[in-house]
C-alpha cells in the first residue's frame, strides 16, 4: 500500500511511504509523514474517506495540521473550525486529483502488478514513481528551472 503527502501547492515536496496493508497502515503512515516535515507550519493534509478516523484527526491537530477529510454525515470529528473555511470546499474538490497520481502510477510506473518482492524495493520503486510524476507535473506547470 502507498501513501503520498505533497507540502506545497505546487506539489514540489513529496513525501512517501509504502506500508503494510493493515487496518490502520493508512493513518499510521499519514501521521508519520506530517510528523517528520521539515518546519512547523500549519498545513492542511487532505484524504478521501478512507482517512476519516476520530483518532487520525486529533493526531493531525496535535501535528499543528488540519485535516480535510472528508467528513462523516453522523458523529463526526471534522466539525466547523474545518468546515467553515473556504479551503475545506476546495481541497474537498482537489482531493481526487490525487487519486490521479495512483493511477498514473499504475499505467505508466509498472506499479498495477508490482514486479519485486520485498517491502524496500517496492517502496523504492515507489518513491521513484512518485518522483518521475512530480517532475512531469514541474514541466506542465512551468516550473521547472531554466538555464
Amino acid at each position: 500500500m502507498g501513501h503520498i503527502l505533497m507540502e506545497n501547492r505546487h506539489g514540489l515536496a513529496v513525501d512517501t511511504r509504502v506500508t503494510q496493508a493493515t487496518g490502520t497502515a493508512k493513518w499510521e503512515a499519514g501521521l508519520a509523514m506530517v510528523a517528520d516535515r521539515p518546519g512547523r507550519k500549519r498545513i492542511t493534509v487532505g484524504g478521501d474517506k478512507g482517512y476519516y478516523s476520530a483518532g487520525y484527526v486529533a493526531g493531525l491537530r496535535s501535528l499543528i495540521a488540519t485535516p480535510h477529510v472528508a467528513q462523516k454525515a453522523k458523529g463526526s470529528a471534522i466539525d466547523g473550525r474545518t468546515t467553515r473555511h473556504a479551503g475545506y470546499a476546495v481541497s474537498q474538490r482537489k482531493r481526487k486529483r490525487v487519486e490521479e497520481i495512483f493511477g498514473w502510477m499504475k499505467t505508466v510506473a509498472w506499479l498495477r502488478k508490482v514486479r519485486y518482492k520485498g517491502e524496500e524495493k517496492i517502496d523504492w520503486l515507489f518513491t521513484l514513481s512518485a518522483a518521475a510524476y512530480n517532475m512531469i507535473r514541474m514541466r506542465n506547470l512551468g516550473i521547472a528551472a531554466s538555464g
